[in-house]
């Protein structure tokens, strides 16, 4: 065996091995770069059958072989609000310079002629400031506000509270009350500010026009009905009504049950009586359709990578939340031959849809009618933002969309007043509890301290300790006690049948006797909202009847307070609105009858 160590030929080994050298083997592949991946991204398929499999897996065999719109003729007729009706009143003309809150929530200023302290000294600073100041003194002197009388009965509610006493103790002989001459200003056209006043005939003119002015100021500042105020006390809700002349009379349409706050085209149903007018015809206007487009659409090409913030399978839904059932139906079933023909309407419009002429690709002229048309009741019709046809018959329904002079936003102020009706099972009596009464001073404060601090001044007036309570014989072990008091912000209303019918039964507002120990009873006790006064201020007073209706278990509150907004031409408008939401559920007052009860030890 030869040795590998050994070599043989010095030589021809070292000439052998004198380059030495390492051999690799490579993989020669081919690498094109290039900056363009436009046909990479494509993804190119060149097998027909696949592509038909896939056209029978999305269901595109179902589809219609239609062709697009091109071009579309649409006829509206457009016609602006011409009147407005507050419940019964006569109709007056309504030009939308005012929003609809503004014109069908306002109501009168009941509460001026007790109290506004805050109104009648701005109103006084006001003509105050429009004449010359050696004038000042005697218009004061004039038109003063009275300083309160501790001893007087009739003035309990301006002495009972302590900010309303010092106010008015401030303003006696100081400032001048405002509305007390624009009441003598207003009452008759012949009525001047300088009647009693020694004016210089130099001035005369000046103050008189100085007088216009704080009139037509302060009704500028404030709106208020003309006539009528749409709230109907009876329902505890506004009732007025619209009416828009159409081509083939004047349409009318009525919010029966508008509870205030905001409004919109939901409060307002057709009434099938309608009106007499004319209105213009539908004028045609040509638009090019566009494709439907929202955000979390479906791609329109199959190889493309979706948005993922929008992930319409997670969406959580309960079948009575119709608004998303509508977006999921209308996102998930999605169709690209679905077009949008967008048509600019002016608000405070009644429009009505004639009818849309479309031309397709293929230069086919379709007319189609208005959706939503039939018998209103028929519960096979279907439609969106369209109106109701007011009444029970089969009236044929309607397919016009109203946009109402409606406000996005209007600023309330605090509550000036603030009843809510409660149901008491156990009374089997409805109470309507004044939680907010208003002050002379012009602001709101809680029933159950007004109240409280009325009874206290009342039971000084008496002779009797302001807290006292009532007593019985204290050496008797027990005291029997008639009737249990409740709180004088409690006003009771008592089920009362309908003149002339033996079943319908409404809510009549009653009255609670003040009993205070020592004095005989006899004096009732009056509600201080002018929500719950409705009728007692007439002479002879007349009864306040609430439908039974109003009042569900779960009670009812309305509140008053001043609303704030800013129209479209820049004005901003100012108004006294009531307002109604649901209440709270049901309550106790206590109200019992002959009871015996511990004789309190005495003190």
């Amino acid at each position: 065996m030869p040795n590998p160590l050994l070599i043989h030929n010095l030589r021809a080994e070292l000439s052998e091995r004198g380059r030495p050298s390492v051999t690799m083997w490579n993989r020669v592949e081919g690498r094109p770069r290039s900056p363009d991946f436009d046909r990479a991204l494509r993804a190119e398929i060149r097998d027909g059958l696949w592509m038909l499999t896939r056209q029978w897996q999305m269901g595109e065999f179902h589809g219609d072989d239609a062709g697009s719109p091109v071009l579309a003729k649409v006829q509206v007729a457009q016609a602006p609000l011409a009147t407005f009706q507050a419940r019964d009143a006569i109709p007056a003309a309504y030009d939308g310079s005012r929003p609809l809150e503004a014109v069908a929530e306002r109501r009168a200023l009941d509460h001026l002629t007790a109290g506004a302290l805050d109104l009648r000294m701005m109103l006084g600073r006001r003509f105050l400031k429009l004449i010359p100041p050696v004038y000042r003194h005697f218009f004061i002197e004039r038109y003063s506000f009275d300083a309160p009388d501790p001893g007087d009965e009739n003035d309990t509610e301006r002495v009972a509270h302590l900010e309303v006493y010092a106010l008015l103790q401030s303003l006696a002989g100081r400032a001048m009350d405002g509305y007390r001459l624009y009441r003598h200003l207003t009452a008759s056209p012949s009525n001047t500010p300088i009647t009693g006043i020694p004016v210089a005939d130099i001035d005369k003119p000046a103050i008189i026009e100085a007088g216009s002015a704080l009139v037509a100021w302060f009704e500028a500042m404030i709106e208020r009905p003309d006539w009528q105020a749409a709230w109907d006390p009876a329902h505890l809700e506004h009732r007025f009504a619209v009416t828009a002349n159409v081509a083939d009379g004047a349409k009318r349409l009525v919010a029966e049950e508008y509870p205030g706050g905001r409004l919109d085209w939901t409060a307002f149903s057709v009434d099938p009586a309608g009106g007499r007018g004319s209105g213009p015809l539908a004028e045609a206007s040509t638009t090019i359709p566009t494709a439907t487009r929202f955000n979390g659409m479906p791609d329109r090409r199959w190889w493309a990578f979706e948005d993922g913030r929008t992930n319409l399978g997670d969406v959580g839904v309960d079948t009575t939340d119709l608004a998303r059932l509508l977006f999921l139906e209308f996102a998930l079933a999605y169709g690209n031959d679905w077009f949008t023909i967008p048509y600019e309407l002016p608000v405070g419009t009644l429009a009505t849809v004639a009818g849309l002429a479309v031309t397709n690709v293929f230069g086919e002229r379709l007319w189609i009618e208005p959706a939503g048309r039939g018998v209103d009741d028929d519960w096979r019709r279907w439609s969106m933002f369209t109106l109701d046809v007011a009444g029970t018959g089969a009236e044929p329904a309607d397919t016009s969309l109203f946009l109402p002079p409606a406000l996005p936003q209007s600023n309330g102020g605090p509550p000036l007043e603030d009843v809510v009706f409660m149901r008491d099972e156990v009374a089997n009596l409805v109470w309507a509890v004044e939680r907010v009464v208003p002050l002379a001073s012009g602001t709101g404060k809680r029933g159950s301290e007004a109240a409280e601090e009325t009874l206290a001044h009342r039971r000084r007036l008496a002779g009797l300790p302001p807290d006292g309570p009532v007593t019985g014989d204290a050496a008797a072990p027990i005291s029997y006690r008639a009737m249990t008091t409740v709180p004088e912000n409690w006003i009771p209303f008592v089920v009362m049948h309908v003149p002339g019918d033996v079943r319908e039964t409404q809510l009549q507002r009653g009255a609670m006797v003040r009993v205070m120990e020592g004095v005989p009873p006899g004096d009732r006790i009056r509600p201080r909202t002018t929500l719950l006064r409705v009728g007692l201020d007439q002479t002879p007073a007349a009864p306040y009847h609430v439908f039974e209706e109003e009042v569900p278990r779960a009670g009812t509150q309305v509140s008053l307070a001043y609303q704030r907004a800013r129209w479209r031409d820049g004005r901003v408008l100012l108004w006294l609105a009531a307002t109604r939401v649901s209440g709270s559920g049901e309550a106790s007052s206590g109200l019992a009858f002959d009871h015996l009860l511990p004789t309190p030890p005495a003190s």
